[in-house]
């Protein structure tokens, strides 16, 4: 194998990259980017965050293109991550370009420099390796002298950021025998280790360096209420020198720990994938620059994040494997003296990580479901759309089942355009036993990481590095001394106050699902004079405080108390819904026909209103819980409700006890307004989940 390598060329590029003219080389580095210059290798790259990963890639890239070899290709799989990497590539005078779902409008562009030769570097997220118009248009022109695969650990099925797409790097590292490879990972135990192996090929090299962090001082708090530990946040953050990243497992909770902490004067924001990309670009500078205390985040916030004073990243809850945390908390002290990584267990985390583990994989029943529909669907395959209106699937789950059974060798299903077809070849039973194994294993991960929280302080270090099979022998006590760990009651007594009085907003919906309601004769957009209005909800089905009322009631007294009705009076006082609620109405239930109608009546004689029960149920559906799509929730209920009274015409106040999918909310909504009612603004008791 020839070899481009100039030890002279590769520091002299390592100065300019860093902006420091005296850097030099850390351990391992130069050796790495000398094996990368070898036309044909195969290197797997495991160390730990901040030890400069990227200028081996950047380095050899440069190297290839000075001798005038082609381009690189590197994927990578988080935004946030590209936008560093491309900052960082430019730096090194390298032409780099990106084509990701946030640059739509720049693809063309890019794929006329890719076939001009005009660009030294390219990168990719692997959901790029599903487009067939890219694979056979740039990625074709591209020609890359070296493919550079970022946070390589999501290859394996272990990988705590599993993307179903990264299995398609190791099909297109097999179709390029001639060019280098370089998979990089801060990451990696002997298990991943062996499916990259399997994954990238045998010849695979890894070079593999100390995780150990001595700036780092771990520490975990089990604070199981959620009152506790946001007490904790408030009563230590503005103690922690510089800023950081406070890490949740949804978006819900980053929303709320951020609420939170503003209120206590800590200026936090909040962080998630559910953001749009000029939000989180802005959020991330923030922090960058130190113009916030923290962010809350949720893991959209994560490996390659490129901030290396972070003074501390503390997790509200405990992530579900020793991969993840590691990855995450490892963000902090990379370039400090000393900085903190804290882990506060709450009793909500077991449930969460339960589900992401039961949700990782589609069910055998769903699969065959899927495959049946597939099988008797017309010659040209049926669109998501159209699976989802006659599946009972979570629009999240079916994407997922689409994407998994795609990737099969051979594959049951494949896709043409925006249809899915049935593919001749049957699902292998390989892939059930792949599916058992992998959470079998997953759940020992929850279990390990659960071990973890119990240890005694200074042992947290030696832990995560002996889990991850490397050696734990390097590690001394910690630099800084522990946090403590009591907690104020005032100021839990006082979060506690935030969680219950923390309304939860219900936006109107503004189209008919696909398809349509044909019973009602309505599809396409909603008029708006024909929307609900924002509503609220008292709580998170999820949450302690109210929530435990609003379960008793059901499930237990078969009534809702007066200290309810006392809230929701304060709610909507703080609310002030414009213009104000003239009567009150409710949603009607066969299985419950007095629960929410006595509840609503209560609520209307406290607001001095008339309650007017306008609504009926005309005919028995499916409970709206059990149906686990957009489409089939809003079909649950075409023709189900009716007008049964004189309607009067000022703004309603429509009350139900639960709220998932709105789609209750909205049919509810249009029948009233069609009927002559003002505007009509919902409130629920609790919402048990925001459906898509």
């Amino acid at each position: 194998m020839s070899t481009v390598f100039d030890h002279d060329r590769a520091l002299e590029l390592l100065r300019a990259g860093s902006g420091n003219p005296a850097a030099d080389f850390r351990d391992g580095q130069l050796t790495a980017i000398q094996a990368v210059c070898k036309q044909g290798s195969r290197v797997l790259v495991v160390q730990k965050t901040g030890w400069g990963k990227s200028f081996v890639y950047f380095i050899a890239t440069k190297l290839l293109r000075d001798a005038g070899r082609g381009p690189a290709l590197l994927i990578s799989p988080l935004l946030a991550l590209m936008r560093n990497q491309m900052a960082a590539a430019e730096r090194m005078g390298l032409r780099a370009r990106t084509v990701n779902s946030t640059n739509t409008d720049q693809w063309q562009a890019v794929e006329e420099q890719v076939s001009r030769r005009e660009i030294d570097i390219l990168l990719i997220s692997p959901e790029r390796l599903n487009a067939p118009d890219f694979v056979r248009g740039p990625l074709a022109q591209l020609n890359p002298s070296l493919v550079v695969i970022d946070e390589a650990h999501c290859i394996s099925d272990w990988g705590h950021d599993f993307r179903p797409d990264y299995r398609r790097v190791g099909r297109l590292v097999q179709t390029l025998p001639n060019v280098s490879l370089l998979a990089t990972t801060a990451t990696a135990s002997n298990r991943v280790m062996a499916d990259l192996q399997r994954e990238l090929g045998p010849e695979l090299t890894v070079q593999r360096g100390d995780l150990h962090r001595p700036s780092l001082t771990l520490q975990s708090l089990r604070l199981p209420s959620q009152p506790a530990r946001l007490a904790w946040l408030a009563q230590t953050l503005p103690g922690l020198e510089g800023s950081g990243i406070i890490y949740a497992l949804t978006t819900r909770d980053a929303a709320l720990v951020a609420e939170w902490l503003q209120i206590c004067g800590i200026d936090a924001r909040a962080y998630s994938g559910a953001m749009d990309s000029g939000d989180r670009e802005r959020l991330e500078d923030v922090l960058i620059a130190n113009q916030c205390k923290a962010l809350v985040a949720t893991t959209a916030l994560g490996m390659g994040y490129d901030k290396p004073d972070l003074g501390f990243v503390i997790h509200y809850q405990v992530p579900g494997s020793v991969v993840a945390y590691y990855q995450q908390v490892g963000r902090a002290g990379r370039a400090l003296p000393s900085a903190y990584g804290v882990l506060l267990s709450g009793e909500e985390e077991l449930s969460i990580t339960d589900w992401f583990i039961r949700c990782a994989f589609p069910t055998r029943e769903q699969v065959e479901r899927l495959l049946d529909a597939l099988e008797h669907a017309p010659e040209e395959g049926c669109s998501e759309a159209e699976l989802l209106a006659q599946l009972n699937l979570p629009k999240g789950r079916l994407q997922q089942a689409l994407k998994i059974l795609s990737l099969e060798t051979p594959a049951p299903i494949g896709k043409q355009g925006s249809r899915w077809q049935r593919l001749p070849a049957d699902l292998q039973p390989a892939f059930w036993q792949r599916v058992e194994r992998l959470t079998e294993l997953r759940q020992a991960e929850a279990e390990q990481m659960q071990a973890y929280v119990d240890l005694p302080f200074g042992e947290h270090m030696a832990f995560l590095i002996e889990a991850l099979d490397g050696d734990p022998s390097t590690v001394g006590p910690p630099s800084l001394p522990p946090l403590p760990e009591a907690v104020p009651g005032d100021l839990a007594r006082e979060a506690g106050s935030f969680l219950r009085h923390r309304p939860i907003t219900l936006e109107p919906r503004k189209q008919w699902p696909a398809g349509g309601l044909p019973s009602y004769g309505l599809k396409g957009r909603i008029p708006v004079d024909r929307q609900a209005e924002a509503g609220k909800a008292l709580c998170c089905w999820s949450d302690a405080g109210w929530a435990e009322r609003v379960k008793r009631g059901k499930y237990s007294t078969g009534r809702f108390d007066a200290a309810l009705v006392e809230e929701c009076l304060r709610l909507i006082q703080q609310w002030r819904p414009a213009p104000p609620p003239e009567w009150v109405t409710c949603i009607p239930s066969r299985r419950h026909p007095e629960l929410v109608p006595a509840f609503a009546e209560q609520l209307a004689a406290a607001l001095g209103l008339a309650f007017v029960p306008a609504l009926e149920k005309v005919q028995d559906t499916a409970e709206q819980r059990t149906r686990q799509n957009s489409s089939q929730q809003a079909r649950n209920l075409d023709g189900s409700l009716a007008i049964t009274a004189a309607i009067p015409s000022g703004p309603c106040l429509l009350i139900d006890d639960m709220v998932d999918s709105r789609w209750t909310f909205t049919v509810a909504a249009w029948l009233l307004r069609e009927n002559g009612s003002g505007p009509v603004f919902p409130l629920a008791l609790a919402q048990t989940g925001q459906s898509d």
